[in-house]
This record gives structure tokens, C-alpha cells and sequence, in this order.
């Protein structure tokens, strides 16, 4: 907490908006804060998280900016700087980014599920389907990374472990079924007799 008890009371209403949903009111609390103690990294990370949300990618990257400035190392403003540069199609930027934290600690499984997905969109579908096991030896049963090690492996025509992969990711839950059906990934799959039966 910053101590500041008006500042503090500002906070709390700002998350309270935020976790509603309400993102730009909650953006005008953050701002408010920001106008008191421009060095509020909490506020700069959180207004940059609902910039976010709003698809406003730049504003987003911005406030991470500033926050950064202040602390370099802070593990939840990179994090979020990623998801945003990801969403823009900074991949390069993004991946050096995740990479840079990985170094430190490779095990860092919301990095490695960026990284996995920002491998997949840059067409590196081998380097993707590493992230992904790397995450899945500690998650075996993570339907998201499942299903994107699946999509990956589609797109390198490896059909059988394709099927087997996806098998699992739909055990997990039903949304998976209904997302594969609608996946330009699984396209060279239409006429598969297992992945009509696995999407049906």
C-alpha cells in the first residue's frame, strides 16, 4: 500500500470498478491517483491492464512504459507489456522480453504461455510445441496449452499425435471441442474421420 490513505481509498474503489468490469471508470480512479503520486506503479499497472482489456494496446504499452521506468524488474508490469505487444503483433519484441525472464527462471509458466503462443502466431510451431510440453510437465492437464500444442501440431501434418493431443485437451473441458471445430488449424483435418468424431 502507498500509505496515503486517500490514495489508498481511491485504490480500492478503482479495483472494485475494475473487477466489474467497468474498465473506464476504473481508469478515471487510476488517472486520479496518477495525478496525486505520478509514480504509482500499482495504478500504472492496472490502468494499463484495462487499456488492455479495451484492445487500446498502445496506451496499455505506455503506462507499462512508465512503470517500468521505475522498477525494470517488476514481474507483473513485464508480463503484462508482453500480453500487449503480443496482441499488437510486436512479436519479436515480445519474445526477447519473454526470453530475457525465462533466463532466471525457465520455469515461469505465464511467460512460457505467452512465449508458446507468440512461437505459434511467428509460425515456429516446433519451438511453440517445446513451451508447451514445458508447461504441460508441471500441468499435464492444462486444456489451453493442450489444445495449442494440438494446433501446432496440425499445422506440422503430425495427424496421429495431433488427434491424441486434442483428445485430451476436449477431456478437459467441452469449450475445447466447440473451439476446434471453428480453428483454421485442424482445416487439413475436415475429412478425418477420429477428428469428426472428437468435434461432434
Amino acid at each position: 500500500m502507498s500509505g496515503n490513505p486517500k490514495i489508498d481509498s481511491i485504490l480500492d474503489e478503482a479495483n472494485r470498478l475494475f473487477l466489474k468490469g467497468k474498465l473506464r471508470e476504473a481508469i478515471i480512479y487510476y488517472d486520479e491517483i496518477l495525478h496525486e503520486n505520478p509514480t504509482h506503479i500499482g495504478s500504472l499497472n492496472n490502468k494499463g491492464y484495462a487499456l488492455n482489456k479495451l484492445k487500446d494496446y498502445d496506451g496499455a504499452i505506455q503506462c507499462y512504459n512508465s512503470a517500468l521506468k521505475l522498477d525494470s524488474k517488476d514481474l507483473s508490469v513485464l508480463v503484462n507489456k508482453i500480453s500487449s505487444l503480443r496482441k499488437k503483433g510486436e512479436f519479436t519484441e515480445a519474445l526477447n522480453y519473454c526470453n530475457a525472464i525465462l533466463e532466471n527462471n525457465s520455469k515461469y509458466n505465464i511467460v512460457l504461455y505467452h512465449k508458446e503462443r507468440i512461437l505459434f502466431s511467428m509460425g515456429k510451431f516446433e519451438d511453440s510445441i517445446s513451451c508447451c510440453n514445458k508447461i504441460l510437465e508441471d500441468y499435464p492437464c492444462n486444456g489451453d496449452v493442450l489444445f495449442d500444442k494440438s494446433c501446432n501440431l496440425a499445422l506440422l501434418s503430425r495427424i496421429d499425435e495431433t488427434l491424441a493431443v486434442l483428445e485430451n485437451a476436449i477431456s478437459q473441458g467441452i469449450q475445447y471441442k466447440i473451439k476446434a471445430k471453428n480453428n483454421k488449424s485442424f482445416e487439413k483435418l475436415a475429412v478425418n474421420e477420429k477428428f469428426q468424431n472428437l468435434i461432434s
